[in-house]
């Protein structure tokens, strides 16, 4: 069975109210009508049917993937796993992630570069910032270039000592943030 769009109302917040065969039906998101190809005198068959269904998954996938973005940039890799948890199907999660990767809104360079330096900004080492940034599901090769990018561990170890005793009790607080081994033999060695 079949039914034929009998008319297409503009609703608030980019919402359209769309009609069956004379009788309310649905209303929809306008960016699945217009991606669906809804227009008044269109048949609603099984094909149509499909591919608003595709459509309606997702502009899902994009709505749940900007509210996790309006709080923070996340990776891809974040929301990957967030729209997983929520159900939403592999098409239309990568669909999503895609539209939002080419739009520019997802970048897991620009996330692991910022967060690698409000980090090393914050006094940590190098493997305290790799583990963050493997937490937010960033691929290992951008963490190795975000971390390259750093001021050198041991001038930021050197910084973060500035003012301050050192003493064992300050390599052991430095080795405890993420810096080397080798970073804190050498400023050990310093010490003696």
């Amino acid at each position: 069975m079949t039914a034929t769009v009998t008319s297409l109302r503009e609703r608030k917040r980019g919402k359209v109210e769309v009609e069956l065969d004379g009788v309310p039906w649905r209303v929809l998101p306008a960016t699945v009508v217009v991606r669906a190809e809804l227009r008044v005198g269109r048949r609603l068959d099984r094909e149509s049917a499909r591919l608003l269904a595709r459509e309606l998954r997702r502009a899902t996938a994009v709505a749940r993937a900007t509210r996790a973005l309006s709080t923070r940039d996340r990776s891809r890799g974040e929301l990957e796993a967030r729209l997983n948890a929520a159900g939403i199907a592999e098409t239309a999660r990568d669909d999503a992630l895609n539209a939002l990767e080419e739009a520019g809104l997802v970048d897991d360079a620009r996330v692991a570069e910022s967060r690698a330096q409000a980090l090393a900004r914050r006094g940590y080492g190098n493997s305290a910032i790799r583990s963050d940034l493997r937490l937010r599901h960033i691929p290992s090769e951008t963490i190795t270039a975000a971390i390259d990018r750093l001021e050198p561990e041991e001038e930021r170890a050197l910084r973060a000592m500035e003012g301050k005793e050192r003493t064992a009790a300050m390599l052991r607080r430095l080795r405890s943030r993420g810096f080397s081994s080798d970073t804190v033999e050498n400023l050990a060695v310093q010490l003696e």
